[in-house]
């Protein structure tokens, strides 16, 4: 019977074989310039892949976390422009909640060598800011799909609460996540 298919019909079996092979996306003919190419396979590999999600490098955390001076932090709009600016998202679902905060790299990588400090939602171990901050605090307030994220932004001075993780190749401790700015209470 199969010898019979095989040497009437060739082109049905070969269809037969396309339709079984696993879809995959022909990277050569997506849009993507010659010098975002990697970024772009780096996003990829992270959004299919069913691992943990890469490591955060120095790169990684500034652009996720940290902002430069100079446009006015009660801007209405300021998360939805720098979180679709930067692509801040987890698997194309809006992040609940995120922090910006402007500080320098260098000064959050030496604090992560001071004494731990209690934070939120659970994390037992965060460092803390010796000195106030200015940051920024997002909340999701639309959809929880891309691209219909909707923030509040809000405007903190406080002490930054953030963890921490090693990080093998460089043998140092780097920020990883910032977990809270934790506004001082008046008295």
């Amino acid at each position: 019977m199969i010898r019979t298919l095989v040497t009437k019909h060739p082109l049905l079996l070969l269809l037969l074989v396309q339709l079984l092979q696993p879809l995959i996306p022909d990277r050569e003919y997506l849009r993507v310039s010659r010098e975002n190419r990697d970024e772009y396979n780096e996003i990829l590999a992270e959004f299919y892949g069913k691992g943990p999600t890469r490591s955060y490098t120095k790169e990684k955390f500034e652009k996720f976390s940290i902002i430069a001076p100079g446009r006015p932090l009660s801007d209405s709009s300021y998360c939805d422009d720098i979180i679709k600016e930067r692509n801040v998202q987890h698997r194309l679902n809006c992040m609940t909640e995120h922090y910006f905060v402007i500080m320098e790299y260098s000064e959050m990588q030496t604090l992560c060598y001071s004494k731990y400090a209690p934070c939120k939602n659970g994390v037992k171990k965060c460092n803390r800011s010796r000195r106030l901050v200015d940051g920024l605090y997002c909340k999701l307030t639309g959809e929880a799909k891309l691209p219909d994220c909707k923030y509040e932004s809000v405007e903190r001075r406080g002490y930054v609460l953030f963890t921490c993780r090693w990080q093998d190749d460089i043998k140092k401790f780097v920020p990883k996540k910032i977990n809270d700015i934790m506004v001082p209470s008046r008295q």
